[in-house]
This record gives C-alpha cells, structure tokens and sequence, in this order.
C-alpha cells in the first residue's frame, strides 16, 4: 500500500509563487510515474503535470505551462509542484498520485492511469 501526503497549500496572492510538495511512503516510487491534479471550484478534476519515474522528463498541462513546474528528489519519493505567477483561476484543491504500472507518462494526464492519490491540499488564491 502506498499513502501519499500533500504539504500544506493556503492562501496567497495573485503573483506569488507556492511549492507543494508529496511525499511517498509504503513502497519505493522511484520507477513510477508521479503527477499533480487539481479540481477547481465546480469543475472535474484536470491534469497539471507528470514526472518520469527518473525524473528527467516531464509533462505538463496547457493551463499551467510556462507557470508550473514539476520536479522529485533523488530518492525518487517526494514530488513538487513549483507554482509562480498565481492567478485566482489557480484556486483549487490539489492532489498528487502515483502510476505504478509505468516509468515514463502513458496516458499520464487520465485519472484512470493512476493507482494512489493524495487526500488533497487547499490552494486558494486571492486577487
């Protein structure tokens, strides 16, 4: 079993910048592929970025390109999502996951890929 834990989000201003990050535990992740989602208020849930289970590569959604980016550590069990020039529309509860099956992104921005998600963290932010 794997639990994911997202760090704490909150509340910034439009302009600021936020690092999440999520940290594994239960099993090594290091060959996995890892991504950050999010759901905004009163919309699906949408991809925002995946990494390669090497973390050389990643993958990114059209709405935060340019703005988000995503990394790991070395060990290959912690996850970030870098987040500059916020803007209000970036308000919403983000959660990291984890795809078991696959070292490099297939598929990587469908729910259904994904194998283990985080509780969510709270990212509001204020105009």
């Amino acid at each position: 079993q794997v639990q994911l834990v997202e760090s704490v989000g909150g509340l910034v201003q439009a302009g600021d910048s936020l690092r999440l990050s999520c940290e594994a535990s239960g099993r090594t992740l290091s060959s996995a592929v890892m991504a950050w989602f999010r759901q905004r208020p009163g919309k699906e849930r949408e991809f925002v970025a995946a990494i390669n289970g090497g973390g050389g590569i990643s993958y990114l959604g059209d709405s935060t390109k340019g703005r988000f980016s995503i990394s790991r550590d070395g060990a290959g069990n912690t996850v970030y999502l870098q987040m500059n020039i916020l803007k209000p529309e970036d308000t919403a509860v983000y959660y990291c996951a984890t795809d078991l099956d696959h070292y490099y992104c297939n598929g990587c921005s469908e729910e259904s890929r994904y194998d283990f998600w985080g509780q969510g963290t709270q990212v509001t932010v204020s105009s």
